[in-house]
């Protein structure tokens, strides 16, 4: 059998430089300028987009505290400027029938894999965080690699019709897998080169100074997808011994609480990878070394669906539902190929 995936007709001549955003719904963002109709003025407006505020929800998400940190902004100042977004009533109360229409506008990603778009009811779904942790070579940042490419089809073809933010804090990230995950989907590589935009982090701080500025891209062009590889690996080197675990903790958090506004207020899939420790507590008879993802209950309730993966015979991996607040424990064998993540059905394998 082939080891394309065997999705809708994909043209090979699909331009990609030109995404249609005309069918993509922007999840009502609304740029910043607009509350000068409310009464703010221009000045205290620049301030807020020089500060990483670029859209209405992203005033709405921040705190008292945070938005009188900005230089120039009294309190009294942020006192106007939360009741002139108080006035659009973005926050209000919605029945339950209004949020399952909301959740229509949710977006599903496809991994490559149908076995695992079905595990996941659909692919890795957009306004939200999925988190994949599992041990060194068990394919999360090959699943990361498929996804760049993936996020950028159709919505009719399992895309998400956007562009992708990757922030590589190990060092993986290879574009020469991106070339070769594009040419099985039949698209043009250079044109989904165009589309990704990577930067590589190496501190905690540095990283999170990269995720503060990428509204200001959300805003102007549409983004799918946005992937850390690895989420935590900066925060486990910058921080040691367990005197610093409060404050890494901390730090962690602040982090990822930022992702979820992000997932939120852009509607994108926000994708991350987690690393693995031994977990002696849990060591027992009958399984001699239980790993547990990093960053405990910090993380746990962050991520809003959890996956692990573990090795399986060759190049054979398999994708368990580790926590969700829809998709039943269940889990699906994929495969690791030249073209990326896709079915255990033989192929070309990377290995």
């Amino acid at each position: 059998m082939s080891s394309q995936l065997q999705l809708s007709e994909v043209s090979s001549n699909l331009n990609l430089d030109q995404l249609d955003t005309e069918n993509v719904d922007t999840n009502q963002v609304i740029d910043i300028s607009q509350l000068e109709s409310l009464g703010i003025a221009s000045a205290d407006l620049k301030k807020l987009k020089q500060s990483g505020y670029f859209t209405v929800s992203s005033l709405l998400m921040a705190t008292t505290l945070q938005s009188t940190a900005i230089k120039g902004l009294s309190e009294a100042k942020v006192e106007k400027i939360q009741e002139a977004v108080k006035k659009l009533n973005l926050a209000s109360f919605i029945t339950a029938k209004q949020a399952l229409e909301q959740r229509k506008n949710i977006v599903y990603l496809t991994t490559g894999a149908r076995a695992l778009d079905e595990l996941l009811r659909g692919g890795i779904e957009s306004g939200s965080i999925t988190e994949i942790f599992g041990e060194f070579r068990t394919g999360k940042t090959q699943l990361c690699h498929t996804l760049c490419v993936t996020a950028q089809l159709p919505i009719s073809n399992g895309g998400g019709n956007g562009k992708v933010l990757y922030v590589d804090t190990e060092g993986t990230f290879r574009p020469e897998r991106i070339v070769e995950i594009a040419q099985r989907f039949q698209v043009d590589p250079e044109a989904v080169l165009e589309n990704i935009c990577v930067a590589r982090a190496y501190t905690h701080e540095h990283q999170m100074d990269l995720i503060q500025g990428v509204s200001e891209r959300m805003v102007e062009e549409h983004y799918s997808l946005l992937i850390v590889d690895s989420s935590t690996a900066l925060f486990r080197v910058d921080f040691s011994g367990r005197g610093q675990l409060a404050d890494r903790q901390q730090k962690l958090a602040q982090f990822l609480s930022r992702l979820s506004k992000l997932a939120a207020e852009f509607n994108i899939a926000v994708f991350i990878t987690n690393q693995v420790v031994a977990d002696p507590g849990a060591m027992s008879a009958f399984v001699a070394d239980v790993k547990k993802p990093i960053g405990g209950n910090i993380m746990a309730h962050a991520s809003t669906t959890r996956l692990m993966l573990r090795k399986g015979k060759g190049t054979q991996r398999l994708m368990k539902i580790f926590d969700s607040p829809n998709l039943p424990e269940n889990e699906a064998i994929f495969d690791l190929q030249v073209g990326g993540v896709c079915d255990a059905h033989g192929g070309a394998s990377i290995e």
